[in-house]
C-alpha cells in the first residue's frame, strides 16, 4: 500500500497538468481478491519497517543537542514527550457524534483527487468545503493511481473512511458511493467530467459548477490540486478546509499505531530531528536541478524530464535556478546547514523521503556529519506522523509535505520548524566551498538569518493575481490557530 515512492511535493504534480482518467466499471468492481491481497502486502510493509527500526533503535544511544540556543529547550521537551508516549495508550470513549445537518442535497459531487499524498490531502479538504458550500453530496474521493508512484492505494487503504464520513456529518453528506440510481446514470455516460480551474474563489463553484451539478444530476471534478484560493474565502469555509484537515483526515488505526511504535523507539533515544530531505529522482527530473550530479546522471534526468508530457518546462538551465533558490538543497549542502545551526553531530536525522538519487554517494556528506541518520521508510503516511511529533523539522524544499507539515505543527503550538532561506544558502556555501567565506562568518550568518524562521506565528503573504507565489492556506492557517476545538483534537 505505502503511499508509493513518496507522496511529492508541489513541483512534481503540484503545477503540472497530468491526464486523469475517470475510472472503469470494471476498475471501481475490482475483486475482493485484490483488495484482500494489498491489505495483506500493507501489513508485510508496515511490520517490515517497524522491525528496521527497531533493529536501528537499540543501537543508538541517549543523545543530547548543544549549540544553538533556541535549541537548548528540546531535551526536556523530548523527555517529556517520551514520557507522553510510553505511557499505555486509554480506552478513548467514542465521542458523540454531530447532529446530522439537513440540506435539500443539489446533486452528487465525484472527485478524482491527482498527485502525492500530501497534495491529496490539501485537495480533499478544498473538496468538503466546495461540496458543504454547494449543498450536494460528496462521494468518497478516489486517490490517484495513474501518477509517476503508480500507487494502487484506495481511500480506505489510508485514511479512516468511517471517522471521515461521522465526523463531518455536521456539515456535508458523505457517502462511500453513489446511489443505485445514480450509479446507473454514470454507468450510462449520463454526468459531466471536468477540471475545476486553479486557485478558484469560492463563488466559482457558486456560479459555475453549482449550475452543472444541478443541471447533470452527477459531477466528477478530474484535477483537485490547487483548486480553491488560499485568500479571500469566508471564515467559515477557512475552518471547514481545517476541521478537515486536522480533526476528520485520521490515518487507518494500523498506521497510527505503526507511526506511534516509530516515534517511540525514537524518542527512547532522546530528540528527533525529521529532515525532508527532497532529492529523489522524480523531483531532480522535475526541475532541472542538477548540482552534484555526474554527466551521466544529467542526461539520465533530462530524459525523464522529456518522457512526461505533463512536466511542461524541459529546457532547463539549472545553473541559474539554483541561484535563484528554485532548486532542492542538495544532501551536501544541508549537511553544511545543519552544522552550522549548531545541530549536535550526535542527533538523531530521521529522512523523510524516497530514495535519495545518488544514493550512498551522494548522502556521504550527511551520514559522515551526523551518523545516526535514519533511513527505513518507504510510507508517506509514517513519514507525516513522525515529521509531526519531531523535535525539529527540517524541508529542504517547498513542496507540498514540506507546506502541510508545517502548518500542522503551527496549529499543534508553533512546533520548531526550519524554513530554509536556500537562496541565502546557496550563496553562503559556495563562498565558503570557494574558501573566500571562513566557517564562522558562515555559520554566523547561517544562524542570524534563520532565527527568524522557525515556524512561528505570522501572518500569510497575499500576492493578488498571483496565487502561486504568495503563501499556501495550509503552510500558514492563520483562520484556524488557537482554535480550542482543533487543538482538542490533536
Amino acid at each position: 500500500m505505502a503511499m508509493g515512492l513518496k507522496a511529492a511535493a508541489a513541483g512534481v504534480g503540484g503545477g503540472a497538468d497530468k491526464p486523469l482518467r475517470f475510472p472503469s466499471v470494471a476498475a471501481v468492481a475490482r475483486s475482493r481478491m485484490q483488495l484482500w491481497m494489498l491489505r495483506a502486502t500493507t501489513t508485510v510493509l508496515l511490520w517490515t519497517c517497524l522491525v528496521q527500526l527497531t533493529a536501528v533503535g537499540e543501537t543508538w544511544g541517549p543523545r543530547v543537542l548543544r549549540g544553538w540556543p533556541s535549541c537548548r529547550m528540546m531535551a526536556p521537551e523530548a523527555a517529556a514527550a517520551a514520557a507522553r508516549l510510553a505511557m499505555p495508550e486509554p480506552v478513548a470513549e467514542k465521542p458523540a457524534l454531530p447532529p446530522q445537518r439537513v440540506y435539500r442535497n443539489n446533486g452528487y459531487l465525484m472527485v478524482s483527487c491527482n498527485g502525492g499524498l500530501n497534495q491529496m490531502r490539501a485537495a480533499i479538504c478544498d473538496m468538503v468545503a466546495i461540496a458543504r458550500y454547494l449543498n450536494v453530496t460528496l462521494i468518497v474521493p478516489e486517490l490517484d493511481k495513474t501518477s509517476f508512484w503508480n500507487d494502487p492505494s484506495e481511500f480506505q487503504d489510508i485514511f479512516d473512511v468511517e471517522h471521515f464520513i461521522t465526523s463531518l456529518r455536521g456539515e456535508v453528506r458523505i457517502l462511500r458511493e453513489l446511489p443505485p440510481r445514480m450509479k446507473q446514470r454514470v454507468e450510462m455516460g449520463m454526468f459531466h467530467s471536468m477540471p475545476p480551474i486553479s486557485w478558484s474563489h469560492i463563488s466559482y463553484y457558486h456560479n459555475q459548477i453549482l449550475p452543472l451539478i444541478q443541471k447533470h444530476k452527477v459531477l466528477h471534478l478530474n484535477r483537485t490540486d490547487a483548486r480553491l484560493a488560499n485568500n479571500g474565502l469566508p471564515l467559515d469555509i477557512q475552518k471547514l478546509r481545517c476541521q478537515v484537515n486536522y480533526a476528520s483526515l485520521k490515518f487507518t488505526s494500523q498506521i497510527e499505531e505503526l507511526g506511534r511504535r516509530v516515534i517511540r523507539i525514537l524518542r527512547k533515544n532522546g530528540p528527533f530531528l525529521v529532515l525532508h530531505l527532497r532529492y529523489e529522482m522524480d523531483m531532480l527530473a522535475f526541475s532541472g536541478c542538477t548540482e552534484g550530479c555526474t554527466r551521466e546522471e544529467s542526461d539520465e534526468l533530462t530524459r525523464m524530464r522529456y518522457a512526461y508530457p505533463w512536466w511542461k518546462e524541459k529546457v532547463i538551465n539549472s545553473y541559474v535556478k539554483r541561484k535563484d533558490g528554485l532548486c532542492p538543497l542538495t544532501p551536501e549542502e544541508i549537511a553544511l546547514v545543519l552544522r552550522a545551526l549548531g545541530i549536535d553531530r550526535s542527533m538523531q536525522i530521521y529522512i523523510a523521503a524516497g530514495e535519495i538519487y545518488g544514493g550512498k554517494r551522494r548522502m556521504s556528506s550527511l551520514t559522515s556529519e551526523y551518523p545516526n541518520v535514519n533511513h527505513s521508510s518507504q510510507m508517506a503516511a509514517l513519514d507525516y506522523l513522525v515529521s509531526l511529533e519531531s523535535d525539529i523539522f527540517v524541508p529542504t524544499y517547498d513542496g507540498n509535505m514540506a507546506k502541510v507539515v508545517e502548518g500542522h505543527r503551527r496549529i499543534m503550538g508553533f512546533k520548531n520548524t526550519i524554513l530554509l532561506d536556500r537562496k541565502l544558502i546557496v550563496d553562503l556555501v559556495d563562498r565558503y566551498n570557494s574558501g573566500s567565506l571562513p566557517w564562522d562568518e558562515f555559520s554566523k550568518q547561517i544562524k542570524s538569518v534563520h532565527a527568524n524562521r522557525m515556524g512561528s506565528a505570522s501572518r500569510r503573504t497575499v500576492i493578488p493575481d498571483k496565487p502561486k507565489e504568495e503563501d499556501y492556506f495550509y503552510a500558514n492557517p492563520q483562520e484556524c490557530l488557537r482554535d480550542p476545538n482543533l487543538l482538542r483534537a490533536w
